[in-house]
C-alpha cells in the first residue's frame, strides 16, 4: 500500500508562484515514475506533469514553461513548482504514483492518488 499525501496549496494571485509537495510513504521505490493531475469545478482531471523517476520529465501544454516538477528521492518527496499562475490554473492537485514505473520507465496509467490540494488563482 502506498500513501501520498499532498501539501502546499492555497490562495494566490495571477502571475504568483507557490510549490506543491507531496510525501510518499509505504510500498515506493525512490526511482518509481511521479505525476500531478489537476481537476478544475466542472471539468474532467487532467495531466499536468510527470517524473520518470530518474529526472527526465513531461509537461502538458498548458503548464509548460511555467510549472516544474522534481523529486527529491531521499525523502520521497515529489515537488510541482508552478510560476507565473493564471486564473485557468484553478484546480484541485493531485500527486499520482505510476502503476508499474520505475527506474526511468513510465507505464502512464496510475494506482495510487493522493487525497488533493486546492490551488486557487484570482
Amino acid at each position: 500500500h502506498v500513501q501520498l499525501v499532498e501539501s502546499g496549496g492555497g490562495s494566490m494571485q495571477a502571475g504568483g508562484s507557490l510549490r506543491l509537495s507531496c510525501a510518499a510513504s509505504g510500498s515506493i521505490q525512490r526511482t518509481n515514475c511521479m505525476g500531478w493531475f489537476r481537476q478544475a469545478p466542472g471539468k474532467e482531471r487532467d495531466w499536468v506533469a510527470t517524473d520518470n523517476g530518474v529526472g527526465t520529465t513531461y509537461y502538458g501544454d498548458s503548464v509548460k514553461g511555467r510549472f516544474t516538477i522534481s523529486k527529491d528521492n531521499a525523502k520521497n518527496t515529489v515537488y510541482l513548482q508552478m510560476n507565473n499562475l493564471k486564473p485557468e490554473d484553478t484546480a484541485v492537485y493531485y500527486c499520482v504514483r505510476d502503476v508499474g514505473g520505475n527506474g526511468g520507465y513510465c507505464s502512464w496509467a496510475w494506482d495510487y492518488w493522493g487525497q488533493g490540494t486546492q490551488v486557487t488563482v484570482s
